[in-house]
C-alpha cells in the first residue's frame, strides 16, 4: 500500500485566488484558504503593500506547525489580481471594506481591464456594491457572490444543532441581511424534520436571534468564505448558501438576496429557493423587496 498523502499535497489542481484589502475579512479569508489548503497560491493586494507582505509572511510562517504548504504572496496593485482564479473583494489595512463610490471605481478597473474572474465580495456592507456592479458595470449575475452572509447560516446550523446534540443540521437561511428568513419548514437532520426535534417556540427564538448576529466577525466571514472560494476554482456537488443577484425572479430586480447556490468551476450554476412556510415566504418575499 503506498504511503497516504499529506492533506497540504493533495491539490486538485492549480489555483491562484487575490484577495483585495489585506484588513482583518482579507487576513481572515486569506488564513483560512490556507490553513484548508485547497489552492495553491493567495494573493493579499493592498495599497499598504509593505502591510499586506507582512501579514502573508505571518500567515506562511504559520505553516509548519498548521501543516499547510499553500503560498502566501502581496501586492500593492489592483492589477495584480488579473490572472486569479477567483477575486476576493475585501477590506483593507485600515479595516474599511471596499464599498459604496470608492469600491465601484475599483470594481470599474477590474472590469475595464478585462477581467472575467469570478467576484466574490466577503465584506457585510457590500450588498449595494454587488448589486451596483451587476447594474451598473454589467457583470453577469453567474459571477457575482456574496459571501458574508454565508456566516449567518452556519450560525444558524450551530445553534440549531446545539439544541438536539447533533451537527448535521440541514436548514436555510435565505433573504436579504439583516433581514434574513430561517427556512425551518424544510429543515432536517439525519432524515428527521427539525420542527419535529425542537418546540417551535425554540425555533422562533433562533429566528429572532439572527438579526443579532449581523455583521458576523472577520474571523467568521474568512470560515464561510473559503469553501465558496474553493467551490468556484474546483466545483463542488453541495449547494453553498451565499448571496447572489436575482432579476426577474419573486417580483425583484437586480437584487443580491442569499440562497442556496451550486457553484462550478468559474461561476454560478444555478440557485433554488427552498420550501418554505407561508409566513416564512412572506417574509423572504417583504426581506427580497427591501433592494433600493
Amino acid at each position: 500500500m503506498s504511503p497516504s498523502v499529506p492533506r497540504a499535497l493533495r491539490i486538485p489542481s492549480v489555483s491562484s485566488i487575490a484577495i483585495l484589502g489585506a484588513g482583518p475579512i482579507g487576513a481572515a479569508v486569506a488564513h483560512r484558504l490556507a490553513q484548508r489548503a485547497r489552492v495553491n497560491t493567495v494573493r493579499l493586494i493592498d495599497a499598504s503593500g509593505a502591510v499586506a507582505a507582512g501579514k502573508a509572511l505571518d500567515i506562511r510562517q504559520s505553516g509548519p506547525i498548521e501543516r499547510f504548504d499553500t503560498v502566501l504572496e502581496a501586492d500593492d496593485d489592483v492589477r495584480a489580481s488579473a490572472s486569479a482564479d477567483v477575486i476576493v473583494v475585501a477590506d483593507e489595512v485600515d479595516g474599511d471594506e471596499w464599498q459604496g463610490d470608492r469600491g465601484l471605481a475599483m470594481v470599474r478597473q477590474l472590469v475595464e481591464a478585462g477581467i472575467t474572474a469570478p467576484l466574490v465580495f466577503a465584506g457585510p456592507s457590500q450588498t449595494w456594491l454587488i448589486e451596483k456592479a451587476y447594474r451598473e458595470l454589467k457583470v453577469p449575475a453567474r459571477l457575482l457572490v456574496g459571501s458574508a452572509a454565508s456566516a449567518i447560516a452556519s450560525a444558524v446550523r450551530a445553534i440549531a444543532g446545539l439544541e438536539i446534540g447533533l451537527s448535521a443540521i440541514d436548514v436555510a437561511v435565505v433573504g436579504r441581511p439583516p433581514g434574513l428568513v430561517v427556512g425551518w419548514a424544510s429543515a432536517a437532520s439525519q432524515g428527521m424534520l427539525v420542527s419535529d426535534l425542537i418546540p417551535a417556540y425554540r425555533l422562533a427564538a433562533i429566528s429572532q436571534a439572527v438579526p443579532k448576529l449581523w455583521p458576523p466577525r472577520p474571523y467568521a466571514i474568512g470560515a464561510a468564505t473559503a469553501p465558496i472560494v474553493e467551490a468556484l476554482v474546483n466545483g463542488s456537488r453541495t449547494h453553498h448558501q451565499a448571496m447572489t443577484v436575482i432579476d426577474g425572479e419573486l417580483g425583484a430586480r437586480g437584487t443580491a438576496v442569499m440562497l442556496p447556490l451550486l457553484l462550478s468551476r468559474g461561476r454560478i450554476v444555478s440557485h433554488t429557493v427552498p420550501s418554505l412556510s407561508p409566513q416564512e415566504r412572506t417574509e423572504f418575499m417583504n426581506a427580497t423587496s427591501m433592494s433600493r
